[in-house]
């Protein structure tokens, strides 16, 4: 038990990164009822998109100084490739069969992973992100590298900011309104448009600071990181209640703690030593998410964006 304050900090570090990204997956959900399978692949290509911002600037520059113009790249190489899928992706599908954009998701998903591929040399290979250096910090019984703040300030600022712009600004009860009713939203004079790109935008770059965060704390990137993590994201959000912007920040530090916990402690069970380890993380997220589908089918919280207005 002495390590758990230790495994609790690493659950919430690895589930404020799931549910920036899995706030991509509500936000495009709540307005227009698509799951966007590509969307690991636009964090994936926002962490490519910052370490390009870092090897363009001057040789020996700190990482600090460095640290908001990576940030700025990913991000809008996030949302550029995120307003992209929708406009020429998605959008024509809109009135189509629901299962003709899913595959068009699975396929811009493919698209995507073999474009960064190319893209860069030895593409199949990580490239290294760089980290911070320096001493940790101990932070109620658990340690805490100098990377893993970021993620830490991030996540509950880009959390409070977004509620607050749904809450409060125009844009954001059109996005309600939009999400609730989109024809008479459109009668009402919203352009409905315009609300879903916005969405596709805010989720992306909710994405591109996932990615840096992500970079920052594993010291790589690589073309396949978008997969995986965009299925935790994807189960966060289903966790959280699929629709739900403040769900899918709960999903997701839930998620991540949930991991952290099995990995560490399933093998100390008798019986269970077998599926302990990080070998079975993956598979104790998925029967976590399998549990609250049986008990409450509609996520822990349950609300759509819509509801909120």
């Amino acid at each position: 038990m002495s390590d758990l304050p230790q495994q609790l900090a690493n659950g919430l570090i690895l589930g404020a990164m799931y549910g920036l990204i899995a706030i991509g997956y509500t936000m495009v959900y709540g307005i227009v009822q698509l799951i966007n399978f590509a969307h690991g692949e636009i964090f994936m290509v926002g962490g490519f998109g910052a370490l390009s911002v870092y090897l363009a600037l001057p040789a020996g520059i700190s990482l600090a100084l460095a640290l908001p113009i990576m940030l700025l790249g990913g991000i809008a190489v996030s949302v550029l490739v995120g307003i992209a899928a929708e406009r020429f992706a998605y959008r024509p599908l809109r009135g189509a069969p629901r299962l003709a954009p899913l595959i068009t998701a699975i396929g811009l998903s493919i698209a995507l992973q073999q474009a960064i591929w190319k893209w860069y040399p030895d593409g199949k290979q990580a490239r290294v992100f760089p980290q911070f250096k320096g001493h940790s910090f101990e932070i109620l019984g658990a340690t805490v590298q100098r990377s893993d703040i970021f993620v830490l300030i991030a996540a509950p600022a880009c959390m409070i900011g977004l509620g607050f712009f749904v809450a409060k600004t125009r844009s954001g009860r059109a996005m309600q309104a939009t999400a609730q009713d989109p024809d008479t939203a459109k009668l009402m004079g919203i352009n409905t448009d315009r609300i879903i790109v916005l969405a596709f935008a805010i989720g992306a770059a909710f994405a591109g600071v996932a990615a840096v965060a992500y970079g920052l704390r594993t010291g790589e990137v690589q073309f396949r990181m978008g997969f995986i993590m965009g299925l935790k994201a994807f189960t966060a959000a289903v966790l959280g209640g699929i629709g739900n912007i403040y769900g899918a920040m709960l999903g997701g530090v839930v998620l991540g703690i949930a991991e952290a916990l099995a990995t560490a402690y399933i093998e100390e069970i008798p019986g269970m030593e077998q599926f302990g380890g990080g070998a079975w993380k993956d598979v104790w997220a998925f029967v976590l998410l399998i549990l609250v589908l049986l008990l409450r089918p509609q996520g822990l919280l349950g609300e759509r964006v819509a509801d909120r207005a």
